[in-house]
């Protein structure tokens, strides 16, 4: 009987480049969960409604929508190194804004140094997704994708760590009275300058020490000879291979269901904060809770790499996406401490969700559309920008009927779960 040769997730000879390229999603993922957190510090610090500050959503994710398809362009003329360096360029750029917006105290100052760094993350994960697709067997193609992705959470996890632990612990704004009131509300407004300035500091510094280390891995990856299979051998028309992407109805609904996803993701991650002050829990305190989140998610990522074994990732998707449905319906209408626990647990269901939805989009494209494809998944990004400043405004009415209005807020995060369901469901009995 002739023995079944099994195929590897990743092989020995492109083990360096796989460990490389994995490393910068934790570093994307530490951008990311670093600034989520920003949108309760900036309301408070700067004296700005919820909405208003969860611009910095707009502006962190709305850099990904902008320069998506640049940066997928480009990787089709150069290579995949020259993607990642100019990614990691224009993130190093970002985040050393930071001085100056600190310096002159400006909130859109910030707006424009977290645009112009996810100028950077946009190139990187254009550059990184469709490269890790690349590194072996179609059939493991998915699989390799999450257990790269599973790197991700590691990164969230160290800048929430940071965000609890060197920024929301420090803020002087958001010490609070014995009544658990804000004190900062009532201070005189030359008390207020003084600890505004202190605060921006404390935002600034692990965005500065971000860019230093973002620099450190420029100048490793310019010094690295890249295999000859990390470099991009496209060739044909862009313009053909994005005719072929808008026929195809599998990866057409892959991009809508993946900008439904980082909404929900987005929202579960940002507003658990205003949740938890909701019921007098302060900032850092709340943000241990992201924590417990972001490592269920860690969890979840390898548990689910390690499923796709045996369980087609489309019935996991599915089966997943009914799970957050469960848990946000929870967190609306149960609420208090149990729906808090709720909202963290929605963590584990959201945590194959990204790279599930993205490997089968992009699954049985042609060679030359996978770049321009993977753009338009990261584009799906955008749908972070967009729906947290819409449940921004729906907390600001503080109360909506007999229910607090952070609590239905995340009625938006259960829609967008039914509409991934909707997706994993079409996966399984049309695109099958």
């Amino acid at each position: 009987m002739e023995k079944t040769t099994r195929v590897p997730v990743v092989s020995k000879k492109v083990l360096l480049p796989f460990i490389l390229i994995t490393s910068l999603f934790a570093l994307w993922a530490f951008a990311n969960d670093i600034t989520n957190p920003m949108v309760a510090a900036f309301a408070t610090v700067m004296e700005i409604s919820n909405a208003k500050a969860a611009l910095i959503q707009f502006a962190f994710y709305g850099g990904y929508a902008t320069m998506a398809i640049p940066a997928a362009l480009f990787v089709r003329k150069h290579s995949y190194k020259k993607g990642i360096l100019l990614g990691l360029g224009l993130y190093a750029f970002g985040a050393l804004l930071f001085y100056p917006a600190a310096k002159y105290e400006i909130f859109e100052f910030f707006l424009i140094s977290l645009y112009i760094l996810t100028f950077g993350l946009a190139f990187l994960e254009t550059t990184a997704n469709p490269y890790i697709l690349s590194m072996g067997d179609e059939r493991t193609a998915t699989q390799r994708l999450n257990l790269a992705q599973a790197f991700n959470p590691i990164g969230s996890l160290l800048g929430m760590f940071v965000a609890s632990k060197f920024i929301l612990t420090f803020l002087e704004s958001d010490k609070r009275n014995e009544f658990g009131e804000l004190i900062f509300t009532n201070l005189d407004e030359a008390q207020k300058m003084v600890i505004r300035t202190h605060d921006l500091e404390v935002i600034r510094n692990p965005y500065l020490i971000l860019g230093f280390v973002v620099i450190a891995m420029f100048l490793v990856i310019t010094l690295l000879k890249m295999p000859e299979q990390a470099k991009n051998q496209i060739t044909g028309s862009a313009y053909d291979s994005f005719k072929r992407l808008i026929k195809n109805g599998k990866y057409r609904e892959g991009v809508i269901a993946q900008l439904f996803y980082v909404a929900a993701q987005i929202m579960c991650w940002t507003f658990i904060i205003q949740y938890a002050e909701n019921l007098g829990i302060t900032k850092a305190e709340a943000q241990n809770y992201n924590i417990i989140a972001m490592a269920l998610f860690l969890i979840s990522r390898f548990i689910c790499t390690f499923l796709m074994k045996y369980v087609s990732s489309r019935i996991l998707l599915t089966t997943f996406a009914f799970g957050g449905m469960i848990t946000t319906f929870c967190v609306v209408f149960v609420g208090g401490i149990l729906g808090l626990y709720f909202l963290v647990a929605t963590s584990f269901f959201m945590s194959l969700m990204f790279p599930t939805i993205y490997g089968i989009a992009l699954h049985g494209l042609k060679e030359e559309d996978t770049t321009l494809g993977a753009a338009g998944l990261v584009m799906a990004i955008v749908g972070g920008a967009i729906m947290p400043i819409l449940q921004g405004l729906i907390i600001d009415f503080k109360t909506i009927g007999n229910y607090s209005a952070v609590n239905i807020s995340f009625l938006l995060p259960f829609s967008c779960f039914f509409i991934i369901a909707i997706y994993g469901y079409r996966t399984l009995k049309v695109y099958n």
